[in-house]
């Protein structure tokens, strides 16, 4: 599955949406990937996760770990195709960190698996926690970068498709200017 194919999968199932949109980062756009439409179909999410596994194919990871919610899902399904564990960094108060009897080892290889990319906290959170646990992070794996290559890593990382969609501060934005009604989706809650 090329870029244009995953792009396109998100319009055909009704994920691409247009408006006025708070994104989990706080910014606004006039564009939200709705990644839970395509999540909650398994047979989309199966099609990506084989295409997130190939990307890992022959790396040595030995545990795949995504960021509550939807990494969660994604880093699952990636790790059943590898043949490899799956574990999740859910919010702590400083940042991301493991419940449920999750752990890793000094020298564990891992790879990070995460949904939509806007400003990279999520995927920042998981870095910081996994590298507390000095596990050696092999590669960065996301379903979408929508900052269009702008955010980057430390890491080796790979998008399956990568977008410009712009965003803007709120005391920036043009939609809000105009007064068009916002629309907050995403699973952080921010006050105005």
């Amino acid at each position: 599955m090329n870029q244009d194919e995953i792009i396109q999968l998100f319009r055909d199932s009704h994920a691409l949406l247009t408006g006025h949109f708070k994104l989990t980062s706080g910014r606004h756009s006039d564009v939200y990937y709705e990644k839970f439409t395509l999540l909650k179909q398994p047979s989309i999410c199966t099609q990506l996760c084989e295409q997130m596994a190939s990307l890992l194919k022959n790396s040595g990871v030995e545990t795949v770990v995504g960021p509550t919610t939807g990494g969660i899902i994604l880093a699952y399904d990636t790790a059943r195709y590898l043949g490899v564990e799956s574990i999740y960094a859910e919010p702590g108060e400083n940042g991301r960190i493991f419940k449920r009897g999750f752990s890793l080892e000094k020298g564990q290889k891992v790879a990070i698996v995460d949904d939509v990319l806007t400003t990279g906290r999520s995927v920042q959170e998981v870095i910081d926690l996994v590298t507390s646990y000095d596990a050696d992070i092999i590669k960065i794996i996301l379903m979408l970068d929508r900052s269009n290559g702008t955010v980057t890593f430390d890491y080796p990382m790979e998008a399956l498709a990568t977008v410009a969609a712009q965003s803007w501060a709120p005391d920036e934005c043009p939609l809000c200017a105009k007064g068009e009604p916002i629309t907050q989706r995403g699973s952080r809650v921010f006050s105005k």
